[in-house]
């Protein structure tokens, strides 16, 4: 058999509006188009690459309950996988699974209507699959690990939620090694271990100001497993490989555009994967994902600010791209920094994320330090009120309670 061509992507989150405006043409926000153009760039280049099947590991959704227009696009992309008879795994990741244990996610519906080569791993399962070109392939599935479905068993349901989290990092560990054992039967079929969850030793991104509910972390050593020759994991923005290198490659995969400003320097993509038994080449395949630009610009120094911030954005190309722009200015600098002026200088882009005066003001003096940045936050809360003059009871009160929070973090 030749070796399996594998499209690896996961984290579309189509339906995040960050940062866009209605697009006439489609009707649609600029932001979506955005996302479900990068989703169409992945499967049109793993087309061109006679992908043999796709395993999509979680989040195709913002939320839980997509709207029909964007249910109708990610299938639309979907069936052209399916058209050209490639395997697809959709693994359901936490955005598109319901908080209650037996309702559906947004992702039944391919299963439901039978849709044809794709499968939606809704559960802890090995699947066994006949790839695009007769390729035999185990896929072992471990969908986002909801804390809810341990509330529908007695035994769990007077747990505290560390106690729950506990045991749901346990029955996780359980799970994949019993897929493991499963998958030993047979020695000779290439396997892909795929799951939607976070990963002891990964570097987290922006997916933690889009998260639903409190994470999960498994332990890498059980992913580590030689039984599989690649492992496709979603959840975590930022692309990345955890294994150093060894057999089995651990990859986050990464999402195909940016969330937010703390995606910006973060190059988006999928993966493409050569696979054999005990054998996976792997690439890392960029797309034209949506700038972010942040212009920082001092103008502390300046006699003329306005122009020295009209100089800085000159310096950068902003076409297309979403841009801030971060002033730090004196106090009586202020005034002479006219937003309208940036907006027209900044007309080519993409979108205004917004522009941000850092003032030096004089206040800060009331605060009777001479070293803020030296002061523990409760030394700085003390003297905020002192010169707020709050009442000294009250203010005793309040710290007591600051103290307490202060400590606990």
């Amino acid at each position: 058999m030749p070796p399996i061509n594998v499209l690896h992507l996961a984290d579309i989150h189509i339906g995040m509006e960050n940062y866009g405006r209605l697009d006439s043409k489609t009707g649609l926000n600029s932001r979506v188009v955005d996302f479900l153009r990068r989703m169409s760039e992945a499967i049109d280049t793993a087309l061109e690459r006679e992908v043999d099947v796709c395993i999509f590991a979680g989040d195709a959704y913002k939320n839980q309950r997509p709207n029909p227009t964007l249910q109708r696009e990610f299938a639309r992309r979907i069936k052209k996988l399916s058209d050209a008879g490639v395997p697809t795994v959709l693994l359901v990741g936490n955005h598109d699974m319901s908080t209650a244990d037996r309702a559906a996610s947004s992702l039944d519906i391919f299963h439901t209507l039978d849709v044809p080569h794709t499968i939606v791993a809704n559960r802890e399962k090995l699947h066994h699959i006949t790839c695009r070109r007769g390729q035999p392939l185990q896929v072992a599935a471990v969908p986002y690990p909801h804390r809810n479905r341990l509330l529908a068993h007695e035994r769990y349901r007077k747990m505290n939620i560390a106690a729950l989290d506990a045991a749901l990092t346990e029955l996780m560990g359980e799970s994949i090694i019993a897929l493991a054992d499963e998958a030993r039967r047979q020695p000779d079929v290439p396997t892909i271990f795929t799951g939607h969850f976070s990963v002891s030793n990964a570097t987290l991104g922006s997916e933690r100001s889009v998260m639903l509910g409190r994470d999960v972390t498994v332990m890498k050593n059980l992913l580590a497993d030689p039984v599989w020759d690649y492992v496709a994991l979603g959840h975590i923005h930022k692309h990345q490989e955890l294994n150093g290198g060894a057999h089995p490659p651990i990859v986050y995969p990464g999402s195909l555009e940016r969330i937010d400003f703390g995606e910006e320097k973060e190059p988006k993509g999928f993966v493409m994967v050569r696979l054999e038994k005990g054998k996976a080449e792997w690439e890392f395949v960029q797309v034209k994902s949506r700038k972010f630009t942040t212009i920082r610009v001092d103008v502390r120094k300046s006699d003329d600010p306005m122009t020295a911030v009209l100089d800085k954005i000159d310096e950068f190309h902003v076409d297309d791209a979403v841009v801030r722009v971060i002033v730090a200015a004196k106090e009586e600098q202020d005034p002479l920094i006219e937003d309208r002026r940036i907006y027209h200088a900044l007309k080519d882009a993409a979108y205004v994320a917004g522009i941000r005066h850092d003032v030096d003001r004089h206040e800060r003096r009331r605060l009777k330090s001479d070293n803020i940045e030296a002061l523990t936050p409760l030394d700085a809360l003390a003297l905020y009120f002192d010169a707020a003059g709050v009442d000294e009871s009250r203010r005793e009160t309040l710290l007591k309670h600051a103290e307490t929070v202060i400590n606990s973090e």
